[in-house]
């Protein structure tokens, strides 16, 4: 149905909704939006009769939202989040052309700064600002246009395109891979892990069909480039990443125990990788969707061979 044909409810009814939701209470709802709380209540009054649904339901000073209220405040929440982005965008001149990336520090070393200059050919005058963190950003607090960020894709109410999977290799130093001759072996070790994702030990000894690790023999590392070289140190056996894995092995300085590809066929849902994440509504800003369309069109499998 167009816009034409569906007669939106009134601005003020909306943000007296979305405030009320957020809060849980007409009061707090009246304190943010500088007005009584009998106007709240009159603007979710007028938007309960715009719809003709029920969306709160009143216990004494309490409210509680229905499951259609829940459901709209998602999609109002979405729109306010929009309407916001682009009057930030239209109002503020330094934010028009600048693209502000978060990514991931081993996406950025291993891939991505070894094809920018492909990106900026292509899109010449884009103003682009890289920043390198872990934990996926506040988008609205880090001030944050995308993100390319390491995980399962499981990021709720944000677009994700999956760029590249990071497949793992059960690795530790030669003199610690004397001990390690089959999948039940693993857990007489310390076993190192992501902060981000400790249930990847988990889901690696269900795919063996071997019985859990004692959890107090992990040590969890934030990034990657520690870990790995936490196994190198011989601290315990480590998940490197395959292209990382390969050229350790080849030099000797770690050994993959049960074999390079021991890990290759677990289920994709169990396999991390690196995603592509924004909020829906940046990508329609020219600058933003230049650079998803470039950074998803690319064939990252092949950029280190």
């Amino acid at each position: 149905m167009s816009l034409n044909l569906l007669r939106l409810p009134p601005l003020n009814a909306l943000k007296a909704f979305h405030a009320a939701v957020r809060h849980g209470s007409i009061r707090s709802a009246a304190d943010e939006l500088l007005v009584t709380p009998q106007a709240v209540s009159q603007q979710i009054k007028l938007l309960e009769d715009t719809l003709q649904v029920v969306l709160f339901e009143r216990r004494g000073r309490t409210i509680e939202p229905t499951e259609t209220a829940v459901l709209l405040a998602r999609y109002v929440d979405a729109g306010f989040e929009e309407l916001a982005e682009g009057v930030r965008r239209v109002t503020t001149k330094k934010y028009q052309d600048r693209i502000t990336l978060n990514v991931s520090p081993y996406f950025a070393t291993r891939y991505l700064m070894l094809q920018l200059e492909g990106f900026r050919e292509s899109v010449p005058n884009s103003d682009l600002r890289m920043t390198t963190m872990v934990d996926t950003p506040d988008f609205k607090r880090d001030d944050i246009d995308v993100a390319v960020q390491w995980g399962f894709g499981d990021w709720p109410d944000l677009e994700v395109n999956l760029l590249i999977k990071d497949h793992k290799v059960i690795c530790c130093t030669p003199e610690l891979a004397e001990q390690v001759k089959s999948p039940e072996d693993l857990a007489q070790h310390r076993l190192l892990h992501p902060v981000l994702q400790n249930s990847l030990w988990s889901d690696i000894f269900d795919f063996l069909q071997v019985g859990s690790a004692d959890s107090t023999s992990e040590l969890a590392f934030h990034d990657a480039a520690t870990m790995r070289r936490a196994t190198m140190a011989g601290l315990g056996i480590g998940l490197i990443s395959r292209v990382d894995a390969e050229r350790d092995i080849r030099s000797g300085d770690l050994v993959a125990p049960l074999g390079v590809d021991i890990l290759y066929d677990m289920p994709a849902d169990q396999v991390p990788g690196f995603y592509l994440v924004l909020p829906k509504a940046h990508r329609r800003v020219s600058g933003v969707a230049n650079f998803c369309n470039w950074v998803t069109s690319q064939d990252w499998e092949k950029t280190l061979e």
